[in-house]
């Protein structure tokens, strides 16, 4: 299969890999100027950069890439040195640019009204992908949500047929408790990258509460981002969405932000 079918492929299923190309040669070395090699997340390896010590130096590198999301330029020097001893001592340099391969972030919307509108369109706006997900077809329909790429009107059947993953952030912001409380039950137990819930700080907690007589762990909701958003005063659904995206954002650019604020219904959960 080519190169870039393969990434096209892993995109598609939501995996990572990272992408290694020779973009700079000189003197002789072995290999030439655009060669590539593909390392997926499970550490396997598709085309070659050369072989030997470099390809196994950049193959490391591949492997920070993906984890960290940041590019690398790595230069080597094959001028006879003991350390390239495996067939690469040629008395030349090259130049490797690492890149990640990412699959697009989808923002899944367990709720249809005002917020999620708002937010379905500066989430498009800023590259995530969107789905859908309410029991009403009054306000989860293709006419609301022309930018979504599906639209699922029940929540059993998107517990079924979504499985979320690393590029998944899932933000529950239905019209009610119960359904809120649902929708967590079951992002909890995914691999999502991100789980938000809209809703005051008491709301919260009478959610996490209710859940562990359920028989959920408080540790559970560790990394639950709850209350929702960023801490900005927002006010109206457009400025709430705002608060919500760039909390999203931040967490896929893997910002150093302070967002630790949504441990606070955790710990309080801890301390009684």
């Amino acid at each position: 299969m080519d190169l870039f079918e393969e990434i096209v492929k892993l995109r598609n299923a939501g995996r990572r890999g990272a992408l290694a190309t020779i973009v700079h040669t000189n003197g002789s070395i072995p290999s030439y100027e655009s060669s590539r090699m593909l390392v997926h997340e499970d550490g396997s390896i598709m085309g070659t950069i050369g072989g030997g010590c470099v390809e196994a130096d950049v193959w490391a590198a591949a492997k920070e890439v993906m984890e960290k999301e940041v590019p690398r330029k790595l230069t080597f020097n094959l001028n006879n040195e003991a350390s390239y001893d495996s067939g690469l001592i040629c008395g030349g340099t090259l130049e490797v640019f690492v890149e990640p391969i990412l699959p697009q972030p989808i923002v899944h919307l367990f709720g249809a009204g005002h917020i999620s509108l708002a937010l379905a369109k500066s989430a498009d706006a800023a590259g995530f992908g969107v789905v859908v997900v309410d029991d009403r077809e009054a306000f989860a329909n293709r006419e609301r949500f022309p930018m979504a790429r599906q639209i699922l009107t029940g929540y059993e059947d998107a517990f079924q047929s979504i499985v979320p993953n690393g590029s998944s952030y899932l933000v529950i912001a239905t019209r009610g408790h119960r359904d809120d409380m649902r929708v967590l039950a079951w992002a909890v137990r995914t691999a999502a990258r991100y789980v938000g819930m809209i809703g005051s700080k008491r709301k919260v907690l009478s959610v996490y509460q209710a859940l562990e007589r359920e028989g959920y762990r408080t540790e559970e909701f560790a990394n639950v981002y709850a209350p929702i958003g960023l801490n900005i005063g927002a006010l109206s659904p457009e400025e709430i969405a705002v608060s919500i995206l760039a909390e999203l954002i931040a967490v896929r650019r893997n910002a150093s932000a302070d967002l630790h604020k949504k441990f606070e219904c955790r710990q309080a959960l801890t301390a009684r």
